[in-house]
């Protein structure tokens, strides 16, 4: 391929055997973009957006069910952190949605199941983004991280002091 002598050049390649079934029956598949991965600043944001992106494609599925411990395993929280949902929903689904739906190309949602009034589960939903929504959170992640946890959850302050040489 870099032989001066042979201008021309053929790149012969082949897939496993044991692997070509598996990529053709394969349902499962993910577009994960550089640069949102980037933009986020939680592990389990970063973890909630790879598990999103592997199932937003999919044409006839919008939702999934998980037990809390295999919604905990999705997100990467470690044994004994975060035991109770109000610990896991304040310090990890919470900021974890809020960054997602602000950065990436697609929305999601995290719904409590109960069992009487125990929270044994969750639902996670997923939508894809109008043209509008994705160019806010494209030009989110262009923006500096300076203040993003401010203009995610809506809380920017704009303060105009005036100057007393230009009018108002």
């Amino acid at each position: 391929m870099g032989d001066p002598d042979r201008p021309r050049g053929a790149l012969t390649y082949a897939f496993d055997k044991r692997l070509a079934p598996l990529l053709r029956e394969s349902t499962v598949f993910g577009k994960l973009e550089l640069e949102v991965m980037r933009a986020f600043s939680t592990k389990y944001a970063l973890a909630l957006y790879e598990a999103v992106a592997r199932r937003v494609r999919l044409s006839q599925v919008f939702s999934e069910d998980f037990s809390l411990e295999a919604f905990r395993d999705l997100l990467g929280v470690a044994d004994g952190r975060l035991a109770t949902y109000s610990n896991l929903k304040l310090k990890a689904i919470t900021p974890a949605v809020l960054e997602v739906n602000a950065l990436a190309s697609f929305g999601c949602k995290v719904e409590p199941r109960k069992t009487g009034r125990m929270v044994t589960g969750v639902r996670l939903s997923w939508w894809r983004k109008s043209v509008g929504e994705m160019k806010e959170a494209y030009a989110e992640i262009r923006r500096p991280r300076v203040g993003r946890k401010a203009r995610v959850r809506k809380s920017v302050e704009t303060v105009t002091i005036p100057h007393p040489l230009l009018p108002l």
